[in-house]
C-alpha cells in the first residue's frame, strides 16, 4: 500500500540530494521516476532539482500541470519524489494524497518546516496534517555541533526575523542554526 511521506529539515540537510539518489536508484532497476518541484524555486532555474553539490536532473513544474492526476494515471511512475514541498499548496498537497489513495503510488516529499520567523509554511503544515510518516532529515547547526531546528536569514550580513516568509536564496541569505544560536542572533520569536 502506497504512503505519503514527508521528510523535512533545514537548510544544507541534503533533502535534493536524497531526492536525485532515490531518482537514480529507481531508475537504475528499471522503474519509473517522476519528480516534480514548484514553480517559485527557479534558483537553478525553473523544472530544476539541483543539489548543492552541483547534481541535478530536469523535473516536472507542478503548477503548470493542471491535470497531473490524469497524467500520472497514465504514466504510471513507481514512485513521485517532490522537492521544496514547504511551496506547496495545501491543495497540491490534497492532490498528493490523491495519486497515493486513488493511483497507490508512494509520494516521497522533501522540505523545509519552517521559516526563518519559526512559522510554519502552508505547504509544510499541509504534510505534517496529511502525510502518513513524517521524518525529519538531520543537519548541522552552521555556528555549533548541535542539531539545526531553525533557519536564520540575514540582510547585508545583520539578522533579520521579519520580512516576506518567501524570499529564495541560499547561503548568501539562509543558515541552518540551532535554537540556542537563533536565540543569540534574533531573540526567539
Amino acid at each position: 500500500m502506497a504512503q505519503l511521506y514527508y521528510r523535512y529539515s533545514t537548510m544544507n540537510a541534503g533533502k535534493s540530494t536524497e531526492i536525485l539518489k532515490i531518482a537514480h536508484n529507481y531508475e537504475e532497476q528499471n522503474k519509473k521516476v517522476v519528480v516534480l518541484t514548484p514553480a517559485i524555486d527557479d534558483r537553478y532555474g525553473k523544472g530544476r532539482v539541483t543539489s548543492r553539490m552541483g547534481i541535478a536532473r530536469d523535473a516536472l513544474i507542478m503548477d503548470e500541470h493542471p491535470n497531473l492526476l490524469t497524467e500520472l494515471a497514465e504514466a504510471k511512475p513507481d514512485c513521485i519524489l517532490v522537492d521544496e514541498g514547504q511551496f506547496l499548496s495545501r491543495e497540491q498537497v490534497i492532490l498528493l494524497t490523491d495519486i497515493v489513495d486513488n493511483l497507490n503510488i508512494p509520494v516521497i516529499v522533501y522540505g523545509l518546516k519552517n521559516d526563518f520567523r519559526n512559522q510554519l509554511f502552508p505547504g509544510s503544515e499541509a504534510l505534517l496534517l496529511m502525510a502518513d510518516k513524517i521524518e525529519e532529515v538531520k543537519a548541522i547547526c552552521w555556528y555549533c555541533h548541535r542539531k539545526s531546528t531553525m533557519i536564520l536569514k540575514s540582510k547585508d550580513g545583520v539578522p533579520v526575523n521579519d520580512g516576506p516568509q518567501i524570499e529564495i536564496g541560499g547561503n548568501d541569505s539562509y543558515v541552518s542554526v540551532c535554537r540556542k544560536c537563533y536565540k543569540d542572533h534574533v531573540g526567539l520569536v
